[in-house]
């Protein structure tokens, strides 16, 4: 059952209300509203929530404006024959490195094959058209070229997000070439984790975790520790000991949570009063079926 369209975000900035409704009940009808269900809160990520995403297009392209004073300046001269294969390792492992550490810092190693196959096919490109003789042009140019569009990618990422709250669950849904979507009914929440950052705090957004008894909203963060000793005589003898210690902490992927929802501040008052409100004592709940029975059943008498 579609209920009318309650407007109390102001996130889709010039569009028209015709376009921001039908929008919106082509969403909903996608997310197939239960009968009787309200919507409270629609929301969208604000558009500095993705900064992180953003760093993986914006340090690659900074990696190539560098290069290109870098192989022009006084620093690289006088490298003679060599060159060629030393400007190509240069900012091959540029590239690689800063792929290392993003897929660390995201914890995703598939970040870092695509930018190991970037890497590839840059040396494979001018290799087919003998691009050698003018290699720092062509790498400077293929690095700004092939990293740019990444702005444009981040941003429809981040307008593929939708978060409904209702008067019953959470809707939230993301992605684009696979999307993603998950409901969380309000009685299985049993904490939100909320927080925000420098920038969210002077933009007004933030991230919201809701966290269920059977883990979602929850990660790991894990230590490690290790030794060895070595002694050699006239028999070798190696030994090494380590251990790890792991600390569950809420995480998860943006279009599980309520990802740089603004205004921060009222979503995570709404989501705590429907948290609230939805979170009954069981003899609570036996009253309530009770009364529904009893209902349905002078429904059916007047019939």
């Amino acid at each position: 059952m579609l209920l009318p369209y309650h407007q109390k975000s102001a996130f889709f900035g010039g569009k028209s209300k015709k376009h921001v409704y039908w929008e919106f009940i082509s969403l909903v009808v996608k997310l197939q509203l239960l009968e009787n269900e309200k919507v409270e809160e629609q929301l969208t990520p604000h558009p500095l929530s993705f900064l992180n995403l953003h760093l993986l297009w914006l340090i690659p392209f900074a990696w190539g404006i560098f290069l290109a004073w870098f192989y022009n300046s006084g620093y690289w001269s006088g490298i003679g024959g060599a060159d060629t294969w030393l400007s190509t390792l240069l900012w091959a492992v540029g590239i690689l490195l800063f792929g290392v550490a993003a897929s660390i810092a995201f914890v995703r190693w598939r970040i870092f094959f695509s930018f190991a196959v970037i890497v590839v096919m840059g040396i494979s490109i001018a290799w087919k058209w003998d691009l050698w003789g003018s290699i720092h042009i062509f790498l400077v140019l293929y690095t700004i070229l092939i990293f740019l569009p990444g702005l444009l990618l981040v941003e429809i990422y981040r307008r593929s997000h939708r978060y409904i709250l209702t008067d019953m669950r959470i809707l939230l849904r993301g992605g684009i070439i696979r999307v993603r979507e998950r409901t969380l009914r309000y009685e299985k929440i049993t904490d939100i984790e909320a927080s925000q950052g420098i920038i969210g705090k002077i933009f007004g957004f933030g991230n919201i975790i809701p966290i269920t008894p059977s883990g979602f909203g929850m990660g790991q963060d894990e230590a490690f520790a290790g030794g060895g000793v070595e002694a050699k005589k006239k028999i070798g003898l190696f030994g090494f000991a380590g251990g790890s210690r792991g600390v569950n902490t809420p995480r998860t992927r943006s279009y599980y949570e309520l990802h740089g929802v603004h205004p921060y501040k009222r979503v995570k008052a709404l989501l705590e009063s429907m948290i609230q409100s939805n979170s009954l004592a069981p003899y609570q709940r036996e009253q309530l079926e009770i009364q529904k029975e009893i209902l349905d059943t002078l429904r059916r008498k007047e019939e």
